[in-house]
């Protein structure tokens, strides 16, 4: 008897997004959802609105800072091409697995290209809304004065201790609280929606640095602030840790949607040429989005030195 590879449109999709929408890192909460109409969007980033005044005389309308870049649109692909005796003599189910290992490869793809983001985000060519890299111990904007998302913390060796981690994020924090917007006011106002994304091997004693009571022998003054640390296994270098504020509207990342996920099995019936000549079988799926930087000033890089 032959096993079902789940093969036909309607259960090859639904097996397809049943993996597909199982959640792994989530990338969602760090980006500004943007619905894009067109090939490339033009964004005007607009400084800060002016703080509250006494109304005196009347009301005095401030202009706003502007900053613009744009940002394309890519397409997206992953295909497999299934033999039609491969599928006749399935027994064990293996062409249904690898519609699942479809679906993870398109599931996984949005983290890994955040993944790419911040390991670059201190490379030329990586730049923010201001024309520098994302990373950068030079941003300026308006009245905000220069500022650095770009720290290097002490260690002493590879491994990181929990101490260590300690130092380094108590400073990633404050870096992001002494954040200005271009009138020269805070722009992250309280310690609060604090992320820390960190290579898998530094998890552990991160996780103790943000959570632990006491750290050697002294009172802990992270734990009260509910830092969250997520390991990111796409982050291979190990000595670069990134915290995040990422609570309120402003994002660090932009997710720009063209054409959201689609998925697709070309059976022989629909496609004589590749069917009936070349009895094969497609299955993939496609998309057009892209994922970019966005406020510089919701993230900081820390680097340690060993």
């Amino acid at each position: 008897m032959i096993k079902s590879t789940g093969l036909s449109l309607a259960g090859a999709r639904s097996e397809f997004f049943r993996v597909y929408d199982r959640a792994t890192f989530p990338w969602e909460r760090f980006c500004m959802h943007i619905k894009s109409d067109k090939d490339v969007e033009h964004y005007r980033w607009l400084g800060s609105v002016p703080t509250m005044r006494p109304w005196g005389t009347g009301r005095l309308a401030k202009g706003l800072r502007s900053e613009s870049y744009d940002v394309r649109n890519e397409k997206y692909e992953v295909t497999i091409e299934i033999d039609r005796d491969e599928e006749s003599d399935d027994q064990t189910g293996q062409i249904a697995q690898r519609i699942r290992s479809l679906a993870a490869a398109a599931r996984d793809h949005k983290p890994y290209l955040l993944a790419q983001l911040l390991a670059n985000g201190a490379s030329a060519g990586f730049v923010s809304y201001d024309g520098i890299t994302f990373f950068n111990d030079a941003h300026v904007s308006g009245k905000s004065g220069q500022q650095d998302n770009d720290l290097t913390a002490v260690a002493a060796a590879a491994t990181k201790t929990t101490p260590e981690c300690k130092a380094a994020l108590v400073a990633a924090v404050g870096a992001l609280l002494g954040f200005k917007d271009d009138q020269g006011e805070p722009m992250n106002v309280s310690p609060t929606g604090i992320v820390v994304v960190v290579p898998v091997s530094m998890y552990f004693a991160m996780l103790e640095a943000a959570t632990a009571g006491m750290i050697a022998s002294t009172d802990n003054v992270l734990r009260g602030l509910a830092i969250e640390v997520l390991p990111m296994p796409w982050l291979t270098n190990t000595k670069v840790f990134y915290t995040f504020t990422l609570g309120g509207e402003d994002k660090p990342f932009i997710f720009q949607e063209r054409e959201p996920l689609d998925f697709k099995v070309v059976d022989p019936g629909y496609d004589q040429v590749t069917g009936f000549m070349k009895e094969k079988k497609y299955a993939g799926c496609r998309a057009r989005y892209k994922m970019t930087y966005g406020f510089w000033q919701k993230a900081v890089r820390t680097s340690f030195n060993n």
